[in-house]
């Protein structure tokens, strides 16, 4: 569907509302804009349709822009619609496996860090309280911050007034109120939600310094303890694989550098299909000789794939947890394509539930998802950059964009550098 078929079908979709009763609009429009969707909106165009229908109708724009909505997700071309911000209607269009893979990168890729963030808790205010411990102080900063992600406004309060080292070290905000003098070790606090009270480290986590006392502190969940002190603080400062944090940054790092040396052999990001078939045919004009001495290809009985490298095909994958299709066939991103889609959800998830510890689990996942594409993802040799090279570059970028913004969510750095 062209953007004129598809503005010709918005149209026709505010047409048959207006004559069935459902917008009392006196003189519908004689045409409708499309075109891709600005900062916060998601899928292919984005029309502001409602938003000029609200007034002439006597309704608000979001209650316009879901009447729409019903309508246009039972046309033929049209695979979802979603409501952003003040009435926006963001389309969706139906595509292949390869379409919803290039769909998902440029969404992530267009929302930059803030991909995953929502106004879903929009104009609530969410008490947290903590107890006078760094674990406690901690944990509540980076619930805040995921709050925030979601459009809450979360007001903080603390047992006593936070360490100095705290602030210092460990990053938490120094204008926390407390309800009552430090050091007494009690306090209810005046929240709706519960005392945040993790399990305490059992050693002081200052001396691993902000990144990796803020992970040691979050990654395990509120109930488990943290592995700090004595010889079990050394992990979390490893750079060895065991370390996941090391993983996760370390993948961030490499996309990074792999986006430098793209620079440097002159392509550039660009979502689309995975997989070489789509570059058009080898010729010898443009990729030389089809064998290494250029003589003819002859048949030699053998096995269709190489030992130990099974199917050419991977198991179908799937864009969101409810089931898409499959995304594409490139083996390599199976994986960690449906992790990327899944993100917005661990972000709700993690608001919802005030654990930090999710969405430190799904940045693992993600960054061991993302190892087995990075060695594909430049040219090799004497090959030349394909467009299959430039998607698979764009979704790198795109995974390295939702581990910086995790991580920041998190209170944690993500070097350019590692």
């Amino acid at each position: 569907m062209t953007p004129v078929e598809l503005s010709r079908t918005v149209l026709h979709a505010v047409r048959r509302a207006v004559d069935e009763g459902e917008l009392a609009v006196a003189v519908p429009p004689e045409r409708v804009v499309v075109a891709p969707p600005g900062p916060g909106g998601c899928g292919d165009y984005a029309t502001n349709v409602a938003l000029q229908l609200a007034r002439p109708a006597g309704q608000p724009a979001p209650a316009v822009a879901e009447l729409l909505r019903t309508r246009l997700l039972r046309t033929d071309g049209i695979s979802d619609v979603v409501v952003t911000g003040p009435g926006f209607l963001n389309i969706s269009l139906d595509g292949g496996a390869d379409a919803r893979l290039a769909r998902l990168v440029r969404d992530i890729l267009r929302a930059g860090p803030r991909y995953g963030h929502s106004d879903t808790l929009a104009g609530q205010t969410v008490e947290l309280h903590a107890a006078h411990d760094a674990r406690a102080v901690v944990l509540m900063d980076a619930v805040a911050r995921v709050l925030r992600s979601q459009g809450a406004r979360p007001r903080l309060t603390c047992a006593g007034p936070p360490e100095d080292a705290w602030v210092r070290i460990l990053g938490v905000p120094n204008d926390i109120p407390s309800d009552i003098p430090a050091g007494t070790g009690t306090g209810t606090g005046t929240g709706t939600d519960a005392p945040l009270r993790p399990v305490p480290a059992p050693a002081d986590p200052t001396p691993l310094g902000r990144d990796a006392a803020r992970w040691a502190l979050l990654h395990p969940a509120p109930h488990d303890r943290p592995h700090i002190g004595d010889s079990q603080s050394e992990q979390h400062l490893a750079q060895r694989e065991t370390n996941p944090l090391f993983r996760v940054r370390y993948a961030h790092a490499r996309t990074r550098a792999l986006l430098r040396n793209a620079a440097d052999l002159g392509f550039t990001p660009e979502p689309g299909p995975l997989t070489p078939e789509d570059d058009g045919p080898l010729t010898p004009e443009d990729d030389g000789p089809l064998t290494p001495e250029g003589g003819p290809l002859t048949p030699e009985p053998g096995p269709l794939t190489p030992e130990g490298d099974g199917p050419l095909t991977p198991e179908p994958g799937s864009l969101t947890p409810e089931g898409d299709g499959p995304l594409t066939a490139d083996r390599d991103a199976q994986g960690l394509l449906p992790l990327l889609a899944d993100y917005p959800r661990v972000l709700a998830a993690t608001a919802a539930h005030r654990a930090p510890d999710r969405l430190a689990r799904h940045l693992v996942a993600v960054a061991d998802a993302l190892a087995p594409l990075l060695p594909s993802v430049l040219p090799l040799g004497d090959e030349k950059p394909s467009a299959a090279h430039r998607a698979r570059l764009a979704l790198a970028e795109a995974a390295g964009t939702v581990l910086a913004g995790g991580l920041s969510l998190l209170g944690i750095d993500a070097p350019e550098h590692l």
